[in-house]
């Protein structure tokens, strides 16, 4: 009987020290083959155009592919959640804005994971203003005007939005929530009908990333009254911020970030933080992220992580408003 529990115990320690060797092995030989970067939207948009920068980025210094894959869906959880639990080896990582982590839980009939306990924050990548942009036909050419008219008009004045649960929605939320204002709010399956909607003159206004409606600004098209950045866009230097008109709390962006399986080796999150801490260095990635109208930001790990739960305390009471029952 001793020789058999012996021989069992013996059996289970050599089985721990293989798997201790094993992710020994994998944090140093990281990445052993192809890393998919899983982005939880359709190919096109804002964050899956950084993503493939950053990818290619990574591909070069690295030597080894790293595979753009779109999962979209369900407001970004299908593909969030396929990362969440995916092998925790560093070889599948989430590409994301701030929906899929942040909003999207909150809205769904389960919430399917809480990004503190899913994922593990690597870095962001880019850090995009939103503009708030109104049909030249409107009869304000200043932020001030426009709450004026706001205030007068509330409920005449229609608000393209691009989704429940979007950055651009929860915006408009933000600063209903914030300045004591009411106005209708039309949902639209995305961004793009949104703005197509705008610029016919169906609606009266929108709140769209600069990365998209600079286009349309620059074309006149839409009239840009203010940016929600914490200082002026380089790509609008005409146009203030809402801080600068005395609303210091109407501060947002959409981020696009990278995060991991929770449970993912320390030393394979550090590699993997290094890496695109280099990538977004690189003067020839940053100005490819600069051409899309975005600003290449990297937070890295604690520092992410310490944004996440600020941008969660903001915004989380605005999802819930938004989303509970009139």
């Amino acid at each position: 009987m001793l020789l058999r529990n012996a021989v069992g115990f013996a059996a289970a320690l050599i089985a721990a020290l293989a798997l201790v060797s094993a992710e020994t092995a994998r944090a140093e030989d990281w990445p052993s083959r192809t890393v998919r970067l899983i982005v939880p939207y359709p190919p096109g948009g804002n964050a899956d155009v950084v993503g493939r920068i950053v990818a290619h980025a990574l591909q070069a210094t690295l030597r080894q592919p790293f595979v753009v894959e779109n999962k979209a869906g369900a407001g970004g959880l299908i593909g969030a959640e396929a990362v969440a639990t995916a092998p925790k080896d560093g070889h599948t990582l989430l590409v994301s804005a701030n929906g899929p982590i942040l909003y999207a839980p909150e809205l769904a009939p389960r919430k399917p994971y809480d990004w503190r306990t899913a994922f593990v924050p690597i870095g962001t990548v880019s850090l995009t203003s939103l503009a708030l942009v109104v049909h030249p036909s409107l009869p304000a050419a200043t932020l001030p005007e426009f709450l004026a008219l706001a205030r007068r008009d509330g409920e005449k004045l229609v608000f393209a939005a691009g989704g429940m649960g979007t950055s651009n929605h929860l915006f408009s939320e933000l600063i209903q929530s914030q300045l004591h204002l009411t106005w209708t709010t039309a949902q639209y399956k995305g961004t793009a009908p949104a703005m197509t909607d705008l610029i016919g003159g169906h609606v009266q206004f929108g709140i769209d990333q600069i990365s998209a409606s600079l286009p349309f600004i620059r074309d006149g098209r839409v009239r840009a009254l203010a940016v929600s950045g914490s200082r002026r866009t380089p790509w609008l230097p005409d146009v203030p911020t809402f801080a600068e008109h005395g609303f210091p709390n109407l501060v947002g962006y959409t981020f696009v970030a990278v995060l991991a399986p929770a449970g993912t080796p320390d030393d394979v999150v550090r590699r993997i933080a290094a890496a695109l801490k280099s990538a977004i260095a690189d003067p020839e990635v940053r100005k490819q992220i600069e051409t899309l109208g975005a600003e290449p930001d990297t937070m890295l790990l604690g520092d992410f992580r310490a944004y996440l739960e600020k941008e969660a305390e903001v915004w989380l009471p605005v999802v819930r408003r938004a989303s509970a029952p009139q």
